[in-house]
């Protein structure tokens, strides 16, 4: 496993790139049959999808299967890590390789505490109001909105958010008014157009509680070695060819023409940091059986309820 820090210009530092190989198929694995989708860890069905035929949305079902491959949290740790996502960012992948039932596969990772959610609030609204309008509802059932948040990326659930309440909450309230609140761990899920939540319910729920902005840890697919080593020869050659316009340029009018670097430069600095961590499609594997498998694993999963209010055209 090969990980790379991913630092901006100014020496911020924001995700931690992963390449991961040997790994065929997740424990937490996304498969297709046509336009449905079953997500199910290592066996278990723990969502089941039905996209709507003219791409408007969603109807799911969700099952209490989902267990977190990041074990419970202690405060000490909370308190240590506390204003460093950094190394949060390594703690949690360590957790997601050493667990059988995370997302990762072959191929390169970014877990990144940048994420457009963070910047989406262009209403102001108070922060517990934004966080809890980007949650998709509904337990067991209920319907992902393409055409109301197209493009808004809503968080999903994998179990049902805790209440301001729950024993849990109350610990994690207090830690976030101390700003130790430790991150929420979310994966972009591209077939949901969602982001899911692999760990921090709970968490999430106390930031919506205390109404302040939750720190989060983004898990998506970049683009494959072979495509990163192609895009780099491609920006290289075109920021030699614009130095060489430059130069032209200065042959003729002389040294009032600068030499194109400053101009240059920083686009190829974009292309190759764009090439390192832009977002990939997620990857889903064809269900064996295809849609009849998908249609008996809704039956005996929901027990016949989910077709009774039409999640299924079985």
């Amino acid at each position: 496993m090969r990980r790379t820090d991913i630092i901006r210009d100014d020496g911020t530092w924001t995700g931690l790139s992963l390449e991961v190989q040997e790994r065929r198929r997740p424990g937490l694995c996304l498969f297709s049959a046509e336009r449905r989708l079953l997500l199910a860890q290592q066996s278990r069905p723990v969502l089941l999808a039905d996209v709507d035929e003219h791409l408007a949305g969603v109807d799911f079902w969700r099952t209490d299967a989902y267990r977190s491959p990041v074990p419970p949290l202690q405060a000490r740790t909370a308190r240590a890590l506390a204003g460093s996502p950094d190394r949060w960012a390594y703690r949690f992948m360590e957790h997601l390789l050493g667990s059988p039932g995370g997302p990762l596969h072959d191929g390169r990772w970014l877990l990144s505490c940048e994420s457009p959610l963070l910047r989406w609030n262009h209403g102001r609204r108070p922060q517990g109001e934004y966080w809890k309008s980007m949650l998709v509802d509904g337990h067991p059932d209920g319907y992902i909105d393409w055409f109301v948040h197209s493009g808004s990326w809503e968080i999903f659930p994998l179990r049902p958010m805790p209440d301001a309440d729950d024993s849990r909450v109350k610990a994690y309230r207090k830690q976030a008014r101390d700003g130790t609140l430790p991150p929420v761990l979310l994966w972009w899920v591209s077939g949901l157009d969602c982001h899911l939540i692999l760990d921090g319910h709970a968490r999430l729920s106390a930031a919506i509680a205390e109404s302040t902005a939750p720190a989060l840890l983004n898990l998506h697919r970049t683009a494959p070695g072979d495509e990163v080593v192609a895009g780099t020869e491609e920006a290289v050659h075109l920021y030699e060819a614009e130095l060489a316009r430059f130069a032209d340029l200065r042959a003729v009018h002389g040294a009032a023409v600068p030499d194109g670097a400053a101009v240059a430069g920083p686009s190829l600095a974009r292309r190759l940091r764009e090439l390192r961590t832009a977002q990939r499609p997620t990857w889903a594997w064809p269900l064996p059986g295809g849609e009849d498998r998908w249609r008996r694993v809704a039956r005996e999963g929901t027990g016949g309820r989910w077709a009774a209010v039409g999640g299924t055209s079985a």
